[in-house]
This record gives C-alpha cells, structure tokens and sequence, in this order.
C-alpha cells in the first residue's frame, strides 16, 4: 500500500498502488511525496510521470481512512497537490480506467494530463453530501468550462476521458492515447521535458458571460432536484467563488465549505450508508475466499410482473434465462412486458436496439420443467402460497442437477420449510426481489438453517453482478423488512382509528422524506396482498391487536392501483393518489362503531409513531440475529421502503436522535389506551444499549 518509484529512459515513474482503486492513503501519499521529491532531487530525470497501479489511475480518498485523522495527517492531499504544482521538473498524469475525487484533484494539480480512451472521470463526493474538498471546484471550471464544471460536480456521475476531451476549447486533456498509455506518456513527457514555463491549472482564466443568471439557474435547480440534501447548492456555490474570488481565496472558501458539510446531519447519514453498502455483502462466518459456483445459465418459475422483472436483471447482465410457465398465454405476456420495457429504454435513448435485442435472444421459455434440467440457478416467482411453493419445488427437485440452486422469491414464508420440500435442503436459498424487481436495488438474500455457505457467497457474488445490494436476513416471518413493516401498518391502522384520514398520514411521512406513506405505499403494492397476510398472521396470533379498517377496505375490492381504487382513486394512465370521500366515511364509521372520539393528530407524532415502531421492531430483529449488523437493517429500508436516504436509514436516524430519547417517545406512546402498550416496550436490546448510552451504529 503505496507508491512505486522506478526511472526509465530520464523520466521518474511514480506509480500509486493501494488496491482495488488506489487510494490516496497517508501512506500512498507519504511515499508519493517523497518520489516527487526524489525526482526534482536526481539530475538524470527530465520529467515525471504520475499513474496508477491495476484498474485504476485512482479512485481519490482511502475509505479505511475516511473521517480519521489519518485522512489529514500531512502530507495530506492538499499539501501533495501543491508539491506537485511546484515541481521544477514536468509531471504528466498518465489517466485510466478510474479517476475520481482526490485522484482528479491530484490530477489536476499535474502539468499536463494524458488519458486513455474510456477513462471515467468524476468528483462525486456530492453523493457523501460534500463537495470536492482539495480544489477540485476551483481548478475544474478552469479546465473545462464553468457550465460543464457544474454539471460534473453537481451530478457525481462518470463522465469518459474522450468525451471530455471532445468539449470545445477543453484543457483537462493534453492528449487521449489509444493503445500502450505509459508508451504514450513516456513519449510526451519527452516532447514536454524541456518546455519553460510549466502550465499550471491555477494559472487558467474562468468565467461565465451572464455568471448571475447561470449561477442563480443553476443554484434554483440544485436545491429543486436535491432539496433534502445542502451539497448540491453548495457545489455550484463553490463553482462561483472560483469564477468570482481569487485562487487561493476560493481554495479556502471550497475547504470551509467541505468542513462545515461534514458536520451535517446529511453527510454523516450519507456517509454512513456508504460505508453499510459496503459492509452489507460481508458475511461473518462465510470467508472472502469461499469457492462460489459457475451460474451460466438461470430458470425462472413464473413469466408475471415479478418473474419477468427478475429475468431481465439476469438478461441486462449477459446472463441466459428460461422462464417456465404453464400456459403458452402467460409466457406471450410475460414477454410482451419485457418487450415493452426494454423499448422504452430504447425510446429514452437508454438502450442501444442491438442491445433489445441481444437481450431478448438470450431469452427463451418452456412449459417443461425438464428443460431446466441444465439451468445453474432456479429462482421461483409463483404465488406467496406455501402449497404452491410445495409444488414448485418438489418439482425442481426432480429435474435440477446436481449443484443446481434452488432459490425461492417468497417476501414472508418460512424458506426452512420451503428447503424441506426438497432432498437438498443445502442448496435452498431466499432471493427475495423488490416490485418491480428490474428497477429496485435490493436483494435479501434469507438463509435458511441448511443453506450451505457456498451458495450464500455465490447468490451474494451474483448479486453484484446484476448490480443488486444484497442483504443477509435469517429466517422469520417476513424476515427483516416486512417484518418491520408489519408494525409500520399496525400504527398506521391505529392512526385512522385514532382520527387521522390516510391522506395526512401519507402527506407527514412524505414531508419527512419517505418516496409515499403507508397508504399510498399499500395501494401501490396491493392491499390484497397485506390482507392475505394478516389473515395468515392474525389468525396465528388472534391476540394481535390491529386496526381492521384495512380488511374493510379490501371487502369492497380497493385492492389499489391495479383495479384503479384502494385508500385512494386512481385515473388510468395516471399515478396521481386522489383522496375518496366514502373510504373517509368509512373510516369514520367504523372509528364511531369502535366508540372513539376522533382527536387531532400532530405530523410530529404521526411520524414518530410509524417509524419508531420500526426501530423496536428492528431491536428485536437484531437481538435475535435475523440482520447482522444494525447497519444492514437501514439497506434494507433505504433501498426497498423508500426510507429517506438523507436519514440515513431506521437505526441511524435513531442514533441521531438519540436512543434515550427515543425510548421516552415509545414511553409516552405506550399511554396512549388505543394503542398497543405491549409493542411499546423496548426491546432488551434498546433497553440495554440505553442504559450502557451506546447507539446501535
């Protein structure tokens, strides 16, 4: 972990490597400083050539060090970046694959700069809700313009090297090098060697022709697109001052801009679920190293909404899929669906046509089981009944080979005694998809008591490959997230009871940040869907207090926005949630036949009840190792409920709060006599971390 140094032909390669993206670790950066130094230092060196070891020129900060004090030990990237500047002898950034944050700032602070073809290059620290901390605001817009500066900073997203360098006037770029990048360094480093004075980013002119209104426009639609979220605004801020103020001046302004983000809430949330992702797809008893099996080939049992939207995450992967159906019509519709959604990308220019149909070639169907004989991975998508998942599986276990996993999409059912259907129990597994499978990013990932850990570190492997987050969850009803969510839909229940009508429950969980509140969320969904489950669960525990406003509405078909009513009205076509006076007449009736006084409700404790009841549902999940870490329950939420990522999550919005005083609010909530005092009891494990004043982070 550091930086090579190696002459060829009088010219000093310093060559970062820290894999797997060459982080710019206080080691790197020590070893790097010394180089450069070296270097000035040796009469046969004429110029110097910066690069990266492995897949990457680099990818800017070393997260094992991010928020430490390492992070700013001298030399600190600041300091390397104005060594670098102030080289008597030429230093070229030989660019490729990966360069981004930090690795970009160091960049820029070279001579010149030469890139490879297909080179991604970013600041996207707007995504830890930062900006660009080591000048990165300040020299780009010298480089590339002031707009296309504010678009790069403000998005975070990859841009390639040969785009950038086909922007008029650009000067990111001395030269894009096809074929050997260090042949082609080398060679420019010769023809730059004696030229006087060295260029200097610093030294560039930049400005807007009409800067208020650009920076005004600009500024309005950072806040408009991102309004949960400072960093935006603040990037194009920093754009300003380098446009505005002195170089040094903005440097300065651009580092206290970056350390007064640090400390917000945003960032820190941001920063958290950066870290979580990470630490999701590690499994504590299941090594690194663990062998996975070759999945060429997948089954898929079910061409509806879910079968179909797995299928295309294995298809956009390269992957082939057979998807079995039992009657030719569903498998033509199924088809129909995928069709469609790919030329809708199409149509959006999101996909290339040879890609449609690349895609669709690899894709085939069957009304056989038999012809899954030969699949590596069989998932099935049938209906959340446990006797048809019998079927299915029974079935598979016929005709799989040997090796073959068999995985099961069930949200809620007991995936141990789905696994005991078959005669190879070690290679069942949950693989639970979220609606609409194509486009939601999380995967749970439920461990039966059998499942060996090979096939744990293969689905967990081919999770990232069709660019999923996998979450490990044992086994229980509804595993982590609809187990929480269970809870969520009980006080929202009880809300309407109390006096709440589900459009201002809705509208006090959105202003929070939710994507939609549980209404809205039910109606997307499908009540009929819920009301299955609470008829399973209810009728297990027929103590469990709930409201049964929700089974009123489902016995008069307001399934949701399949049948075009639920909580809300829907208009073909449309989305849009239209309030329904008779479901509020409902309410209200049965609200009356319950002998309760309606009584007004504050958004404070709307909110506060729905997701606290989250957090102590999640304690106890915890205590009882269905999630691993607290850290893998906020994934879970952030990418399959639409918790607000700006909070970072249940558990960490939790610890922001403070966990004492989260149990005074769950406290004060048990008082309430139409509510469920029994649920409002901290879970032992709250309780404890209360008393010892830990978090659960």
């Amino acid at each position: 972990m550091t930086t090579r140094y190696e002459v060829r032909d009088g010219v000093a390669i310093l060559t970062l490597d820290n894999a797997p993206v060459n982080g710019l670790s206080f080691a790197v950066r020590a070893a790097y400083a010394d180089g450069l130094a070296k270097a000035n230092a040796d009469a046969s060196v004429k110029a110097i050539i910066v690069t990266g070891a492995g897949k990457a020129f680099s990818g800017g900060a070393d997260i094992k060090e991010f928020g430490s004090p390492k992070a700013l030990a001298e030399p600190n990237l600041g300091s390397i970046i104005r060594a670098t500047e102030m080289s008597d002898k030429p230093v070229i950034a030989a660019i490729h694959t990966t360069c981004m944050g930090g690795g970009l700032e160091l960049a820029l602070g070279c001579h010149y700069r030469v890139a490879s073809p297909g080179a991604n290059i970013a600041l996207p620290e707007v995504k830890l809700g930062l900006i660009p901390g080591a000048g990165g605001t300040v020299r780009l817009p010298r480089v590339v313009g002031v707009e296309a500066a504010v678009n790069i900073i403000v998005s975070g997203e990859p841009v390639k090297s040969e785009f950038i360098a086909s922007f008029p006037g650009q000067k990111l770029f001395d030269k894009i090098i096809e074929g050997d990048l260090l042949a082609g360094a080398m060679a420019f480093a010769a023809e730059k060697a004696d030229v006087r004075p060295l260029p200097l980013v610093r030294d560039l002119r930049t400005g807007h022709p009409e800067a208020d209104a650009f920076f005004g426009f600009a500024r309005n639609t950072a806040k408009a697109m991102a309004k949960n979220f400072p960093a935006p605004a603040k990037c194009v801020d920093a754009v300003e001052n380098a446009t505005k103020m002195k170089f040094d001046d903005a440097i300065a302004a651009e580092r206290d801009i970056f350390v007064s983000l640090m400390m917000t809430p945003e960032s820190k949330s941001l920063r958290h679920l950066f870290f979580a992702e990470r630490a999701a797809s590690k499994i504590p008893d299941v090594p690194e190293d663990t062998k996975t099996r070759d999945v060429k080939k997948v089954g898929i049992i079910g061409a509806g909404t879910m079968g179909g939207g797995i299928g295309m995450n294995f298809l956009n992967a390269g992957i082939p899929v057979i998807i079995l159906e039992m009657k030719q019509e569903a498998i033509d519709k199924g088809f129909g669906v995928i069709r469609k959604n790919y030329e809708a990308q199409v149509a959006k220019k999101k996909l290339k046509q040879e890609k449609l149909d690349e895609r669709m070639g690899m894709l085939t169907s069957t009304l056989n089981y038999a012809d899954l004989k030969d699949c590596d991975l069989i998932i099935e998508a049938v209906f959340e009944e446990i006797g048809v998942k019998q079927k299915v599986m029974e079935a598979l276990d016929a005709v799989a080979k040997p090796g073959a996993i068999l995985a099961t999409n069930t949200s809620t059912l007991d995936v141990n005694k789905i696994a005991s259907f078959t005669k190879r129990p070690q290679d069942v597994v949950g693989m639970h998809f979220f609606s609409p499978a194509n486009v939601m990013k999380l995967l749970e990932v439920v461990r039966g008591e059998k499942t060996s850990k090979d096939v744990l570190a293969t689905v967990m492997a081919i999770s990232k490959k069709i660019k999923k987050t996998a979450v490990i969850s044992g086994v229980c009803d509804g595993f982590i997230g609809n187990r929480m969510i269970e809870q969520y839909g009980r006080q929202g229940g009880f809300l309407l009871d109390e006096g709440c009508t589900p459009q201002q429950v809705d509208r006090a969980v959105e202003k929070f940040g939710f994507a939609m509140g549980p209404f809205r969320m039910g109606d997307l969904a499908g009540n009929d869907i819920g009301w299955a489950i609470r008829k399973r669960r209810y009728g297990e525990k027929p103590n469990m207090r709930y409201s049964k406003t929700a089974d009123l509405l489902c016995e008069q078909g307001r399934f949701g926005q399949k049948v075009g009513k639920g909580w809300y009205d829907y208009v073909p076509g449309k989305r849009d949630a239209i309030p329904n006076a008779d479901v509020e007449a409902m309410i209200a009736k049965h609200r009356e036949s319950l002998g309760i006084k309606p009584r007004k409700i504050s958004d404070d404790e709307i909110v506060h009840r729905l997701v606290l009841s989250l957090v102590n549902e999640a304690a106890h999940i915890l205590e009882e190792g269905i999630a691993n870490k607290a850290s893998d329950i906020d994934i879970v939420y952030i990418y399959g409920y639409g918790f607000p990522p700006h909070r970072g999550g249940p558990m960490n919005y939790a610890d922001q709060l403070g966990l004492f005083n989260v149990v005074q609010m769950m406290n004060k909530f048990a008082k309430n006599p139409l509510d469920d005092a029994s649920f409002w009891k901290p879970a032992p494990l709250l309780a404890k971390l209360v008393a010892e004043g830990k978090s659960f982070n």
